[in-house]
């Protein structure tokens, strides 16, 4: 992997967190990128260029498999290599374990995700 710049790729349609995210990266001075789908996932992902070091995806995101997504990139060994955190309502729990055992490296609650996102961006950023 290049030694450029830490990149964070944002996989989630919710506007607020979308914002939320974005200013938290902009005041850790992490670039990041919003996507929409798993084909644009894995375009970024897989290339040298753009490939993140964090995949921040919203679990119960519309219009993507979020399990298959995640199974999807550890199961590549062009994208295995990169972390991936998950948010989702506190009550899933199911959902939760799920994302877990697909690969997901760390599976938070969405107020937990959202008061820990500036540590959490600080960590990445060194």
């Amino acid at each position: 992997m290049p030694n450029g710049p830490k990149r964070i790729l944002g996989v989630l349609d919710d506007l607020f967190f979308t914002v939320k995210i974005n200013e938290a990266a902009k005041r850790a001075a992490l670039p990041i990128k919003f996507v929409k789908s798993e084909a644009d996932v894995f375009a970024h992902a897989s290339d040298p260029e753009t490939r993140p070091d964090l995949i921040i995806i919203d679990v119960n995101c519309n219009g993507i498999d979020p399990l298959k997504l995640i199974t999807s990139l550890k199961a590549s060994d062009a994208t295995k290599g990169i972390s991936l955190i998950g948010y989702l309502s506190h009550v899933q729990g199911e959902l939760k374990q799920a994302a877990q055992e697909a690969g997901c490296d760390m599976v938070m609650a969405r107020s937990a995700f959202s008061q820990n996102l500036p540590q959490i961006l600080k960590r990445y950023a060194n």
